[in-house]
């Protein structure tokens, strides 16, 4: 009994420091440009922002990708599309609940399920310059290519004790 008990009282006691930290008051208003009530909306430069940093991201780790894979002079014309195909699309904007909320339930499913097939139209691009810049590679290229981009769907990673 003593050996359940322990780990109960950890739990709650760190379940209280969670809800304590959540209870707490946010920062106060801010000031100056850029403050109010619509300082939180990615419109602007904020979302400018973020788009340069993901190119940035994106080119430093396809520059570290191609550097490991040492890639031949026939497998250039792959990489390229490869990358072409892996930029993301021009943002589409989402449509706006008053304008979804002037259409009937089937004209709403139906705009809904257009945006769904255009994602997986997207998806499916990618998919296929992935497939044919992947049957470019040498087999130890291969294994280089699987390792380095295995963590974005969390392979191998293991989640907790077991």
């Amino acid at each position: 009994m003593k050996a359940n008990f322990k780990p109960a009282v950890l739990a709650a006691g760190l379940a209280t420091s969670a809800l304590m930290a959540l209870a707490q008051p946010g920062p106060g208003p801010a000031a100056g440009p850029g403050a109010g009530p619509d300082m939180h909306q990615p419109d602007g430069g904020h979302r400018a922002q973020r788009q340069d940093r993901m190119k940035e991201h994106m080119a430093r780790r396809a520059a570290e990708l191609k550097a490991k894979l040492k890639l031949n002079a026939d497998q250039e014309a792959s990489w390229s599309a490869y990358l072409a195909a892996m930029k993301p699309a021009a943002h589409q904007p989402v449509p706006k609940r008053e304008d979804l909320a002037e259409l009937s339930t089937p004209e709403r499913l139906d705009k809904m399920r257009d945006l769904r097939k255009q994602h997986e139209a997207e998806v499916d691009k990618r998919d296929a310059a992935t497939r044919n810049f992947y049957g470019s590679l040498s087999a130890e290229q291969k294994k280089v290519f699987d390792d380095n981009t295995a963590r974005a769907f969390h392979v191998g990673r293991q989640r907790g004790p077991r």
